[in-house]
């Protein structure tokens, strides 16, 4: 990789951390959604500025080409943040159901108290 082509990709990626920050501070994402992506800009950070350990923990890893370990690290990461974001849209499917079972029991509640 050429030293152009990491300065370009240093920048692109602290662009990204930084826009991910900007909307943490405006509210317009959570912040435990946000870490994720935070943490993922920075292994691609730290990736970018020591090349070589990629080729590295692929040797480590017995995979002989290191662009196959980028593409298994890529992979791993997808998956943790697919999993995170199924953890959370199952609690919030719950707290819907919860919501709407209280605001039905309430409204009956509501309607029987008005025909008395």
């Amino acid at each position: 990789m050429t030293i152009k082509l990491q300065i370009v990709l240093g920048i692109i990626i602290i662009s990204m951390i930084l826009i991910i920050c900007n909307m943490v501070r405006k509210k317009s994402i959570d912040l435990r959604y946000a870490l994720g992506w935070m943490v993922l800009g920075a292994v691609m950070l730290v990736l970018d500025i020591f090349p070589n350990l990629i080729i590295s923990l692929a040797k480590l890893a017995g995979i002989s080409v290191p662009s196959n370990m980028v593409f298994l690290v890529g992979f791993l990461l997808a998956i943790i943040v697919i999993y995170s974001l199924t953890v959370a849209l199952s609690h919030l499917s719950l707290k819907v159901k919860k919501l709407t079972q209280e605001m039905a029991l309430l409204r009956a509640d509501m309607e029987s108290k008005g025909k008395e």
